[in-house]
């Protein structure tokens, strides 16, 4: 299913004090309140609030960050101009013109439609008109299924969804689809092990996540560009000392350490906040946050696999405990590696500019 936007309508709840905070705590981000409402309530951050309004003293003090909301089409216009982004709302029953809507909609950011029939045959018709416009379609949604309807419909699917419910258990489900549907995938390959050497002291670093990490889950760890080995989480099992599920064990302070959206981050850049990605041995991957970044010095080690005739290195503490994933998936514990055996790998085209993929000759060795 695809990636869209989830709007939630918090206007008229008839149990604000329980739904609005589970709302808020939730991996939804855009919410529509009404212009008294908003007033009186402490927002996270993460929170992109949308406005509705029905006079032009509604944005008063409005920030211009603030998406703007409205029936009227000429109040909107009049917001538009000063600056804000802005809504259109429609009600759509057998009688609308479904031509003026869609042209409606072409003036202003998005388009939100309330379908009082069953049939999408009308969203349908507003998604062949919008379909290479600017305009963002959203369809007013009641539960779930509803929602994974309308994204789906013609292939295409509105380009998000206003969430009307107060069903926990509908929240639940639309919360998992966002979630899961910041997860993707990428392709692991098995490497053979042709180097393995001790190379002295240096400072390694632990990546500190705000998260719990899974037994088959580490991060993509390399010395270039090229790729790197699957660095197992510290959720097996370690002598004279308890786990730490949410840490990476990474490696030297040189290296790569991939991050969302192809993008790569030097282990040196990493601070609390950061994201980086989180990948398990099938190559599913999440995006999640640093909490930490701890370096010390350690004694390290030089694991260096070929992958299709490329020569790719990863260089982690020289411990038993550090763990690297083998080619079936097994957390193999660093100081037991030999040549010849295999590993996981990630293999890509090589260069990057302070992180950013891109299309140029480079060599790193």
């Amino acid at each position: 299913m695809k990636t869209r936007p989830i709007w939630y309508d918090a206007r008229n709840l008839k149990d604000e004090k329980s739904t609005l905070p589970f709302v808020l705590t939730s991996p939804i981000d855009y919410v529509l309140f009404s212009k008294a409402q908003v007033k009186n309530i402490n927002l996270p951050k993460k929170t992109q609030v949308i406005i509705e309004i029905h006079k032009m003293d509604d944005i008063k003090e409005l920030p211009k960050e603030n998406i703007v909301l409205s029936h009227d089409m000429k109040l909107l216009e009049d917001v538009k101009n000063l600056g804000y982004q802005t809504a259109l709302y429609r009600k759509i029953v057998p009688e609308t013109d479904l031509e003026s809507v869609w042209q409606e909609g072409l003036t202003f950011n998005y388009l939100a439609v309330e379908l009082t029939d069953e049939t999408n045959i009308p969203l349908e018709l507003l998604i062949a008109r919008l379909q290479d416009k600017s305009t963002n379609l959203i369809k007013v949604v009641k539960n779930y299924q509803d929602m994974e309807v309308s994204i789906g419909v013609m292939e295409v699917g509105s380009d998000g969804v206003l969430l009307k419910t107060e069903d926990i258990q509908e929240l639940v489900k639309v919360n998992d689809y966002i979630t899961n549907s910041k997860q993707s995938s990428i392709k692991m390959t098995k490497g053979k092990v042709v180097e393995v050497e001790h190379i002295g002291m240096g400072s390694r670093a632990c990546i500190d996540t705000t998260d719990l990490l899974k037994t088959n889950e580490g991060m993509i760890v390399g010395s270039t560009s090229s790729g790197g080995l699957l660095v197992s989480s510290e959720t097996h099992f370690l002598p004279y000392m308890d786990l730490r599920p949410f840490r990476v064990n990474a490696g030297a302070v040189h290296s790569y350490v991939w991050a969302p959206n192809n993008m790569t981050s030097y282990i040196t850049e990493l601070k609390a906040g950061s994201k980086v990605l989180v990948v398990d041995t099938e190559g599913n991957t999440r995006e999640i946050s640093v909490g930490r970044v701890k370096i010390e010095v350690r004694p390290l080690l030089k694991i260096a696999v070929e992958v299709n005739g490329e020569i790719i290195n990863t260089i982690v503490q020289d411990d038993w405990h550090i763990r690297i994933f083998g080619a079936n998936g097994e957390p193999r514990n660093a100081s037991t590696i030999k040549v010849g055996e295999e590993l996981l790998v990630y293999s890509c085209t090589s260069g990057r500019h302070v992180g950013i993929k891109i299309e140029e000759q480079i060599l790193e060795v």
